[in-house]
């Protein structure tokens, strides 16, 4: 889906780049915070280009904690470490537990729009780990 076709359903909006996180991501993507930085539980958009994903990783939590998304526009793929990968469509959610070792991102030849819901949780923290390898993406 190109972004022409893409922009008028991706309802909440592109944002603005998201190069706070951009080391941790491959490709393009874009933040757009729903609810104000910082709040419990905090909702953002974010937008990933065609073949953008970001890197492995983790939401660390002693109790509670995790990530929800919802996705809202385009096309994407989910996948936990060990498992194989799962595709996105708009309406699909995935309940992310925490300390689950995940990646998200656009398909090659689409945009993709999720809600990122942050689970609020006691000892809370997100663990950046390595790019998901090309090769791997490549073969999806």
């Amino acid at each position: 889906m190109d972004y022409m076709e893409f922009e008028p359903r991706n309802i909440f909006g592109l944002g603005k780049e998201n190069t706070a996180f951009a080391q941790y991501f491959t490709g393009k993507s874009y933040l757009n915070p729903l609810t104000p930085p910082g709040s419990v539980p905090y909702f953002a958009n974010v937008t990933f280009e065609p073949g953008c994903r970001n890197n492995w990783h983790t939401h660390r939590a002693e109790r509670g904690g995790g990530q929800i998304l919802l996705c809202t526009a385009g096309s994407g793929w989910y996948q936990e470490w060990g498992k194989p990968a799962r595709s996105l469509s708009p309406g699909d959610v995935v309940v992310i537990p925490a300390n689950v070792k995940h990646w998200h991102g656009a398909k090659k030849d689409s945009w993709l729009s999720h809600i990122a819901v942050e689970v609020p949780g006691e000892g809370t923290a997100n663990e950046w780990q390595e790019p998901v390898p090309d090769e791997e993406y490549g073969a999806l």
